[in-house]
């Protein structure tokens, strides 16, 4: 899911780099940033950046840009928030490009799509979950960590397909065939990662997981 430079016209990669630029700045100045002021929580969210760019760099794909990897945009979101969130995924995706896994032309490209993309969608159904569902433990972790991984995976591989028909990379009876229907299986496998993670930590470790709250989840009327 990582585009390489020169994949994309010039015209969409900079554009694209000035709207990635808009949403890091915006997220920088409004982030809650006292909630990284407790040492614990300071290294969980550094711990998390450098377990995802270690997942993210083991991928598979044979065509550039075409490479398949799970992305963990819902957990980081369910643990620290939007903004909190999305500036993780930006470091998570320069890591991976300082190894050589993308460009740095393609970074705000890349940055849409991987990061802000699937973290609005994240907070997005979290905020759904919250209006509309029951206030239940189960709830929680199936309707934002199992499920709201694998729509976010699969929602992402949408978009890529677009992305990469609509600028005429490769065809889209190719990518419809030889991409998309991968990231179903994809999805799967996010589920059941970011479920069983989230489902642990809420148990054992209800600090990292920002978004449960114990009163509304646990202990309503």
């Amino acid at each position: 899911m990582n585009f390489p430079d020169r994949l994309f016209p010039d015209a969409w990669q900079w554009s694209a780099w000035l709207l990635a630029a808009a949403a890091l700045a915006a997220a920088a100045a409004t982030a809650p940033w006292r909630r990284l002021g407790d040492g614990v929580r300071l290294n969980v969210w550094l711990g998390t950046v450098v377990a995802l760019a270690l997942l993210w760099s083991m991928k598979a794909g044979v065509y550039p840009g075409l490479n398949l990897h799970l992305l963990g945009a819902s957990a980081f979101v369910l643990m620290f928030g939007l903004r909190l969130g999305f500036l993780g995924l930006a470091m998570v995706l320069a890591a991976v490009t300082l190894n050589g896994d993308g460009g740095w032309q393609a970074y705000g490209l890349n940055l849409l799509v991987t990061a802000a993309f699937p973290a609005l969608l994240a907070a997005g159904l979290l905020r759904l979950a919250e209006r509309w569902l029951p206030r239940n433990y189960f709830v929680y972790v199936f309707a934002n960590a199992f499920f709201g991984a694998a729509l976010g995976v699969i929602a992402v591989g949408v978009l890529a397909t677009l992305l990469l028909a609509g600028a005429g990379v490769y065809a889209f009876d190719f990518l419809s065939s030889q991409y998309l229907p991968y990231f179903l299986l994809l999805g799967f496998a996010e589920a059941w990662l970011t479920g069983g993670l989230v489902a642990i930590m809420v148990i054992y470790l209800p600090r990292w997981v920002g978004s449960f709250d114990d009163a509304r989840y646990l202990y309503h009327e």
